[in-house]
């Protein structure tokens, strides 16, 4: 059945291959293979199976030798699953730690939802200003020590937070409070005629 899923002979969404095993959570067999007829941006069209995140998320990590994964909340329930393969394969197996999803109000985080955003041409990139991507905030001309400050102000935590963008803005307002250099302009000089100068000679002793 896999050769054939492998080979092409089974349509899409008609076959999967799952691990046997009933997890902690009680959930049952988690699909490690699915048939997907889609062009691999490395591969081409040499395969049309592909492994899913439950499959590989944790052997990957296990053979470069990563020692936490740091996840988002809705993750957690993955937990399981990633030590029971790596177990079950005698594998080295790392420690997974969720956290809470940041959220900034007024924009999308989500890369998931900016790809719709970019293939719908709505926006140009992941840089595009209007975004509040790491590369969209340094087009912008945010300090990487803005940035900086503003998580380190949130902390870790495991709760799900929205924040208002003007917490950023503020912790930039600061940087450059204090790194900006400040010049002095006249926009609109006017011409002053002095008259009437008394000149001071200085007289040297």
């Amino acid at each position: 059945l896999f050769e054939d899923m492998k080979n092409g002979k089974i349509s899409e969404g008609e076959a999967t291959l799952r691990m046997k095993c009933i997890l902690e959570e009680g959930k049952q067999d988690p699909v490690a293979y699915r048939i997907k007829f889609v062009e691999h941006h490395r591969t081409g069209d040499a395969w049309c199976i592909y492994p899913t995140y439950d499959y590989t998320h944790c052997l990957c990590d296990s053979f470069e030798n990563i020692t936490h994964s740091l996840c988002t909340k809705e993750f957690q329930n993955r937990r399981s699953s990633y030590y029971w393969l790596c177990n079950v394969l005698e594998q080295y197996c790392p420690v997974q730690w969720e956290y809470g999803r940041l959220n900034i109000g007024y924009t999308i985080m989500s890369k998931r939802k900016i790809g719709k955003l970019i293939a719908n041409d709505l926006v140009a990139d992941f840089d595009d200003p209007r975004l509040f991507t790491l590369t969209a905030l340094r087009r912008r001309g945010f300090p990487p020590e803005a940035i900086n400050t503003f998580v380190r102000k949130l902390g870790l935590t495991g709760a799900l937070t929205q924040l208002d963008p003007l917490m950023l803005e503020a912790c930039v307002r600061d940087q450059l409070n204090v790194t900006a250099e400040r010049v002095m302009a006249v926009l609109e000089p006017l011409q002053v005629n002095v008259s009437l100068v008394v000149l001071f000679k200085v007289i040297s002793k």
